[in-house]
């Protein structure tokens, strides 16, 4: 059996050791847990030798014995250098323990740390270890511990607050858990089981109080720490070779502000101590980068107490966001979009109608008008429908694709807002395509033709995910199955690769939207870090819910070849396909992000501060005067520094301000009608007429440079 090896452990239950320091609880939730495990073994019959196939992804067909046959067998036999860097499977797209037995036929993957799966199984193992840490050190009830995008945390409801000094014990105690060599182990329950087995923690209990009767209620044990928990885990905890806890904070039950106040502490840990040390100097520079700090330290935006979640943009923030509006405006009017505007605020049966008041009502800011429920809307595809649903359609106007940069709210828990990611209101490049189902294919390609566009422009990478049918949906199953057939083979159309092809595109199962699966595409910044971006959903939903149709001749019908505008055609009707998508996403969230990614230094043609004129003394201001007004009469933004400072200062401050250029005017400059050019990274470029330097800026902003 497993041991814990701190040094002070002196108890023990069987040859299990218990820390003496754990709480009370800690012996009654595994006595709960080997009285369970005991009267399971009781009722366990015997399973006979059932034969199973097993598809690889090579194609490769193994056969294997039911409910007996493990991932980790299979990995010992056919995949041999696997072994030590496997950290867990994935059984017919569903995350599985490389211990459990297989329990039918399936696909199988194995995924080690270099794969998403193994990254999130790692990191979920390792919040598993620090929160058994916290609990020995603070003695509170640990609520949820999942992995996020890099890395982990763990909330805890405790007196006492956790500091940064706090970190290096919990720490050292997670390290010698991983050393342990503990293992993992599954255990399903009975609802009433899970709450014996937690019942001194309220948090666990209403967790599992909101588990419905058929849902599978799972806990896992690793030495003496038990936690509800749906898995999986790693094979053993000694692949945790290296973990830090960055930092705390906190935060609220559930997100909500009317809850309790618990405490957090977030960690990474990695397979190899490299990969932790390249980590911590990447995560010192993304600290340097934080949109925060930089939209506090170049005036850009800011938020305040009375309204929260609600970004103020001051003259130079809100000079970038128009700017990266007015360029998905021109990308519309090439590409044959038509902008829309329509109201924010609606009669709370627009969302009944179209499914949003089922899913969606907990995030929605509401109010009653005249006794009547109207809600502000989160999203603009209803509002779109009605659009389109206002008058008689054809088919000779499909696709129509309506393009909105329409404000929406959100009514995200308050515990979740952080900086321009997490906002409450904010705008989309949002758009919906109604078309025709033969059109599908076609609007979805030139879609992501169009995200391929804009995001090499801005310097990301991005990657293709499927998101497929939720348990919470709506529709009929085999509308369902369509419309993921559709985008499936748009990906592969768009990439040349098939599903987990290396540069092609992935699977997410079950995260689809509730009214139709979507590709969710991810980008790459220059840190490297993953962002959820755009989307494209699919969606047959709407046009049944709204009852949108459009008229198309009628399969028995013969055109009159002498009316070329087919007045007299007989015509059925149709239900459109509505293509939900956005590129930026929220504009508010991509200004975060691409401030990141940049770190701040703005291309020219999306720079908020783009020239400054420096005169080198008061009496060449009215030259410095003149330049300015040509630049600014040509559309770019400008300023002057008309101050006594030295010039050297001038210049040095322009730089740290991140202007693009830096135009210094003085005797010779005023005598020749010229201006002496520098750069923010301290380029000297020299002197240059005022008809060349505007000729380069225009260009720079025509080519989006």
């Amino acid at each position: 059996m497993d041991h814990h090896i701190l040094p002070e452990m002196i108890e023990t239950m069987g040859n299990l050791t218990i820390d003496e320091n754990a709480p009370e609880y800690t012996r009654k939730r595994l006595e709960t847990w080997f009285r369970v495990k005991a009267n399971r073994n009781k009722q366990q019959v015997p399973s006979s030798d059932v034969p199973i196939r097993v598809t690889l992804p090579d194609g490769q067909v193994k056969m294997a014995v039911k409910e007996k046959t493990t991932p980790m067998d299979i990995t010992k036999e056919l995949f041999p250098d696997l072994v030590k860097s496997a950290i867990v499977a994935v059984v017919n797209d569903k995350l599985w323990d490389l211990s459990r037995p297989l329990e039918e036929d399936c696909n199988l993957k194995i995924c080690d740390f270099e794969t998403p799966e193994g990254k999130s199984v790692l990191w979920h193992s390792t919040a598993h270890m620090v929160g058994e840490a916290m609990e020995y050190v603070f003695k509170g009830e640990l609520c949820i511990g999942p992995p996020i995008e890099n890395g982990f945390y763990y909330d805890m409801h405790t007196e006492h607050p956790v500091r940064e000094a706090d970190l290096r014990e919990l720490e050292r105690r997670a390290y010698q858990i991983a050393k342990s060599k503990r293992t993992f182990e599954r255990m399903e329950l009975e609802k009433e089981e899970a709450k014996e087995m937690f019942g001194y923690n309220p948090f666990k209990l209403e967790i599992i109080e909101k588990l419905g009767d058929n849902e599978t209620i799972t806990a896992y044990r690793d030495g003496p720490f038990i936690d509800l928990c749906r898995g999986p885990h790693v094979p053993v905890s000694t692949m945790v070779k290296a973990l830090s806890l960055t930092k705390t904070g906190q935060a609220y039950w559930l997100g909500d502000a009317n809850n309790p106040s618990l405490q957090r502490v977030y960690g990474i840990s990695f397979p190899d101590n490299k990969m932790l040390k390249e980590y911590m100097s990447l995560l010192e520079e993304a600290e340097r980068r934080d949109h925060r700090l930089i939209g506090k330290k170049q005036e850009l935006w800011t938020f305040h107490p009375w309204s929260p979640g609600c970004c103020f943009f001051y003259p130079h923030g809100a000079r970038i966001y128009n700017k990266l509006v007015e360029f998905i405006r021109k990308e519309y009017w090439k590409r044959g979009y038509e902008e829309v505007i329509t109201p924010n605020l609606f009669d709370f049966q627009l969302w009944e109608t179209s499914g949003h008041a089922q899913a969606f009502k907990e995030d929605m800011f509401l109010l009653s008008v005249e006794n009547r429920e109207f809600g502000l809307k989160p999203m603009n595809c209803p509002g779109h429908c009605l659009l389109f649903g206002s008058r008689q359609r054809s088919y000779r106007e499909l696709p129509l694709r309506y393009a909105d940069f329409g404000v929406l709210h959100r009514n995200e828990l308050s515990g979740a807002l952080s900086g321009l990611t997490r906002v409450r209101r904010f705008q989309q490049d949002d758009a919906h395509i109604f078309c025709m189902p033969s059109q599908v294919e076609t609007e979805v390609m030139n879609m992501l033709e169009f995200l391929k566009h804009v995001y090499e422009l801005f310097g990301f990478t991005f990657e293709l995910v499927l998101s497929t049918r939720p348990e919470k949906f709506i529709g009929d199953i085999e509308l369902w199955n369509k419309a993921e057939e559709k985008l499936k083979r748009a990906l592969e159309n768009f990439t040349g690769k098939s599903c987990n092809e290396k540069g092609g595109w992935t699977l997410n199962p079950g995260d689809g939207a509730f009214y139709g699966p979507k590709i969710d595409v991810k980008i790459h910044d220059s840190l490297q870090r993953r962002h959820q971006s755009a989307t494209i959903q699919l969606d047959f939903q709407l046009p049944i819910r709204f009852d949108l149709v459009y008229h198309a001749p009628s399969k028995n019908s013969q055109q009159d070849s002498r009316n070329e505008q087919g007045d007299n055609e007989e015509t059925e009707l149709h239900r459109p396909v509505i293509i939900h998508r956005a590129i930026l996403g929220s504009v508010e969230r991509f200004l975060g992000i691409y401030t990141e990614h940049c770190a701040g230094k703005w291309p020219f043609w999306l720079s908020p501060r783009q020239v400054i004129v420096i005169p080198v003394s008061e009496k060449y201001i009215e030259y410095g005067q003149h330049v300015k007004n040509m630049i600014h009469e040509q559309g770019f933004f400008v300023d002057m520094d008309t101050s006594d400072r030295k010039l050297a200062k001038k210049i040095r401050e322009g730089q740290l301000a991140q202007y693009n250029y830096l135009l210094v005017v003085g005797e010779k400059e005023a005598a020749d009608r010229t201006v002496n050019v520098r750069t923010r990274s301290n380029q000297v470029i020299g002197e240059k007429s005022l008809e060349d330097i505007l000729e380069e800026f225009h260009r720079l902003q025509k080519n989006y440079e």
